[in-house]
């Protein structure tokens, strides 16, 4: 197994600098793992199709390259891992394509990790759930992610690379939180009888990924959760309390004002189990409930 690099030495450079992560989607997630990478001395390449995006990925540290064969061939020539986090649409994953076109340039290419989501596992009426669940999504973004998942993994076999698939619970962490809500004035309980919802904090995403990147592991499945599932509004009144705010009222789903897309998450409830990561990768969440990061998420958004 290849051992993380957090003690980085100065005469392990050389080897350290061969290690080259390419991030489809550097958005808020991605951008703490391709940060990582960056701390421990990899070379990171992110994509962009944007002209805009460019200055804020050198900013980054990132080497930015175009969402086009020309640019990524070359980019990807030297790529020992690649990381997605681009969500599939209506015709599919937009990346598949592009890597498909580059398979010959892949020479190097170590690992492939592809963040999906817990949605896969569809509605399990509030009962746990882990890797071993079989994917029945309900919903159509949850139907793309099953066949998306697919498609990386036939990818990744067929260039004899492993592909770790992180499904993700709901992604919570610096600026995307319960406390931000509230201070923002868009805190809201709303309330479905047995809802219940898994969580996962940013920073234990990038320490889970960055193991598994760094590990000696065939294909499979990592469920990113956190040990407490909770019904949304038992979070917003943790942190409206901790603020010292008034707890919101509770609002029936049915008389709450929801986009489609919002109102779409109430449609599936379940638990989802981590026990492999700690199994398999030796985790130890940093964050293991809502309430452990409670204390670091006000000092963070209220540090002005």
């Amino acid at each position: 197994m290849r051992k993380s690099r957090g003690n980085f030495k100065a005469e392990d450079r050389a080897v350290v600098a061969n290690e080259h992560l390419f991030i489809f989607g550097p958005g808020y997630t991605a951008g703490y793992i391709g940060q990582r990478a960056l701390s421990e001395g990899w070379t990171v390449s992110a994509s962009y199709r944007d002209d805009t995006k460019v200055d804020g990925l050198r900013k980054a540290g990132y080497n930015a390259v175009a969402l086009e064969p020309e640019a990524l061939k070359s980019a990807l020539s030297d790529a020992t891992h690649i990381l997605t986090s681009v969500a599939p649409g209506p015709g599919g994953d937009p990346v598949l394509p592009f890597l498909k076109s580059c398979a010959g340039q892949l020479n190097n290419l170590k690992w492939c990790g592809y963040l999906s989501s817990t949605n896969v596992y569809g509605d399990h009426g509030g009962a746990w759930v882990d890797e071993g669940t079989p994917a029945s999504p309900n919903l159509d973004r949850g139907i793309r992610r099953v066949e998306a998942e697919n498609n990386w993994l036939a990818l990744a076999e067929s260039l004899g690379v492993p592909l770790h698939i992180f499904r993700l619970a709901g992604i919570y962490g610096p600026g995307r939180n319960a406390v931000r809500t509230m201070l923002d004035g868009r805190g809201k309980r709303i309330y479905k009888e047995g809802q219940l919802f898994s969580r996962i904090h940013v920073a234990d995403i990038e320490e889970t990924v960055w193991r598994a990147m760094n590990a000696d592991l065939s294909s499979r499945v990592f469920n990113l959760a956190d040990d407490a599932p909770a019904a949304p509004q038992d979070i917003i009144e943790i942190a409206a309390k901790r603020l010292g705010m008034e707890v919101p009222p509770l609002i029936p789903l049915a008389d709450a004002d929801l986009s489609p897309m919002a109102r779409s998450f109430y449609a599936e409830s379940k638990r989802v189990r981590n026990m492999r990561i700690k199994e398999e990768l030796g985790i130890t969440l940093k964050y293991p409930t809502f309430e452990s990061a409670l204390e670091d998420l006000v000092a963070f958004e209220t540090k002005t």
